[in-house]
């Protein structure tokens, strides 16, 4: 720990700047740089935080691991296929979207944000029969690559009824096309496969929802 690099904000230098990505060269010593792919700006880069200010920190973004618990019927993974630019496909997802400044400042910034994405992207909206708990504060999927991170959520939704799915609430650049509803076994098969039910990779995130489901380790 004593031996790592410190960065200092005065040693890092923009390269690129937009509204959801920005790259910034991290100069960790004369001469030797690490770029870095993030969502934040370079007053709450990641890399020129303390220790202190590390651990307290919000991540980027949450997604969301969701049960439709519904009486008598088998429990349910909801999953969807949402297209991915970079990836070029549509890749089977949970439900996740970026932290947004009025998150932020809620008492629960992530729960907020997780009811929230729920109701965009399933059309679902949370009732006092449901539950929502924390399954981890905050994971990095690439730091070799980007800062960027997310807070892992499970939300139960316990109804008598299986709930209407929907996708109307997409919005921006969001692109949906369906939803799969799986049983253990289904998603059992997809973890061992490596691949989804039409043979596509799918995101670390997908793969963690996956797990929590199979093992029913938050049930």
């Amino acid at each position: 720990m004593e031996n790592r690099p410190i960065i200092k904000k005065e040693q890092v230098e923009t390269v690129y700047d937009s509204r959801f990505i920005k790259v910034f060269d991290l100069q960790y010593e004369p001469g030797k740089h690490y770029f870095d792919a993030t969502r934040r700006s370079i007053e709450n880069l990641t890399a020129v935080k303390n220790d202190e200010e590390f651990k307290q920190m919000l991540p980027d973004a949450v997604s969301c691991v969701v049960i439709l618990n519904v009486k008598d019927q088998e429990p349910r993974l909801c999953l969807s296929r949402e297209y991915r630019y970079p990836a070029g496909q549509f890749l089977l997802s949970v439900p996740a979207g970026l932290l947004d400044p009025e998150d932020a400042a809620q008492e629960n910034p992530v729960f907020h944000a997780a009811i929230r994405e729920l109701r965009e992207e399933t059309g679902i909206t949370l009732e006092e029969s449901d539950s929502i708990c924390l399954v981890n504060p905050l994971v990095f999927s690439t730091p070799g690559m980007t800062d960027e991170s997310n807070a892992l959520v499970q939300i139960t939704l316990n109804r008598e009824e299986m709930p209407k799915v929907s996708q109307d609430g997409a919005v921006g650049t969001e692109c949906f096309d369906g939803f799969l509803l799986l049983t253990r076994e289904e998603a059992q098969k997809i973890l061992k496969d490596g691949v989804d039910d039409q043979a596509l990779f799918y995101p670390l995130y997908t793969w963690a929802a996956l797990m929590c489901f199979v093992t029913g380790m938050w049930e």
